[in-house]
């Protein structure tokens, strides 16, 4: 009987395969997050919210 195995999600990425990101304030209380080397897309939002591990 074949078995499948799961990834491990505990397991953090190696760190060159997260994205490098930076976040602006284009205005008070808007925030602007950019992916380094990703020209063509961005994300803005009206709320974020702080989080710690």
């Amino acid at each position: 009987m074949p078995v499948e195995t799961r990834p491990d999600e505990s397991v953090e990425p190696a760190p060159e395969r997260r994205p490098r990101l930076t976040v602006c304030e284009s205005r008070p209380g808007r925030a602007v997050f950019l992916e380094a080397g990703n020209a063509d897309g961005w994300i803005a939002s009206d709320v974020t919210v702080d989080f710690s591990r």
